[in-house]
């Protein structure tokens, strides 16, 4: 294992560590069935409830992109984001999805 490597993924966002992604998704199914008492979980609820609180809130640099960008978008800028892992893109890519921004 590369420390070094293990580090840039944490500062990026958790989800790139191995397990922490599937070890949330589990602990939010399970607060989600204590809530709903056992019965099932709507997909939309427990969608709202991934993309807040595993996507956003778990990275800080997440949160800051979910306050920059309407910002940006409501003054008419446009926004490049260069990153050297494959995976970042993919959860910037859930991101603007969720927020329903237009990406290429």
């Amino acid at each position: 294992m590369n420390i070094q490597m293990e580090l840039r993924k944490c500062c990026n966002h958790p989800h790139l560590i191995d397990g922490v992604e599937e070890r949330e998704q589990d602990a939010l199914v399970e607060e989600l069935s204590q809530k709903t008492g056992g019965a099932s979980i709507d997909k939309d609820i427990y969608d709202k409830e991934w993309a807040d609180r595993c996507l956003l809130r778990s990275s800080g640099k997440m949160v800051l992109m979910d306050k920059l960008l309407p910002k940006l978008r409501r003054e008419g800028h446009k926004v490049l984001i260069f990153s050297q892992m494959v995976k970042v893109l993919n959860i910037l890519e859930d991101f603007l999805e969720y927020r329903k921004f237009n990406f290429e």
